[in-house]
């Protein structure tokens, strides 16, 4: 019932002529609680907004430079060079997929040198690549989860600072000992503009969020093709070493 009836006395403040709404002002009539959380609020949407734009940069730089490498490194292993694929890898350094793919070429050639063990190489390879994928998926999610929570905690911090406009008009009320709308047009303002900058906070970091979770999730296969595709590469290149010393 509060909530509505500030939404009522929201719509009266605006048909008000000598209400202003002007920046200034209304920040000069707030409290120092609800300053707080306007400067909590600020703070969380310019963090929400460079871990976009960060996250978007090496998204971007990751798609551009693994189409570059998928079709450079095939080449290469299609002609047997496992060292000529390497440097390729190491060419791309923001590709997700030549993080993942570097790894398995470099163990698969340390052990194809060193072990007696037959198919040795292919399990170390295997972990190898699981291990890449997990690090490069880590990388990925670097501050995602930031946006989750910004998402999710913006709309309360704004409406804590809704609460605290709502008690400063009923201390309005109390100190003018009066009910109209002069002694309660502070403690309304502070209200509403903590819920919009709640509102205005949470729900890119949201959409966000879901984006940039759809392209994590993308990466991920793109990444566990490669993989599957790698192995099934070394085990064909180790049957053809096995025939050949038979």
């Amino acid at each position: 019932m509060l909530l509505l009836q500030l939404q009522v006395w929201s719509l009266y403040l605006l048909q008000e002529q000598a209400v202003g709404f002007d920046v200034r002002s209304m920040w000069g009539q707030m409290g120092n609680l609800a300053r707080a959380v306007v400067i909590l609020l600020f703070i969380m949407s310019a963090y929400s907004i460079g871990i976009m734009i960060d996250r978007a940069m090496a998204y971007s730089a990751a798609r551009k430079q693994s189409r570059a490498f998928a079709p450079a490194v095939a080449g290469a292993l299609r002609e047997g060079k496992l060292d000529e694929a390497v440097k390729i890898a190491d060419r791309y350094k923001k590709s997700h997929l030549a993080k993942v793919v570097v790894a398995g070429l470099q163990e698969f050639q340390a052990h194809q040198i060193s072990t007696e063990i037959p198919g040795e190489e292919i399990d170390a390879s295997k972990r190898a690549l699981d291990r890449s994928e997990a690090i490069v998926r880590a990388e990925l999610k670097r501050g995602v989860s930031g946006l989750a929570t910004i998402g999710s905690t913006g709309p309360f911090v704004g409406l804590f600072g809704t609460v605290v406009g709502i008690i400063n008009a009923f201390k309005g009320i109390s100190t003018e000992k009066s009910t109209g709308l002069g002694a309660v047009a502070g403690g309304i303002s502070e209200a509403l503009v903590t819920t919009a900058l709640g509102l205005f906070v949470a729900l890119p970091a949201v959409w966000a969020f879901n984006y940039f979770n759809n392209k994590i999730e993308a990466f991920d296969v793109e990444m566990g093709n490669s993989s599957s595709e790698l192995i099934d590469y070394f085990l064909k290149r180790s049957q053809r070493g096995t025939g050949a010393r038979k």
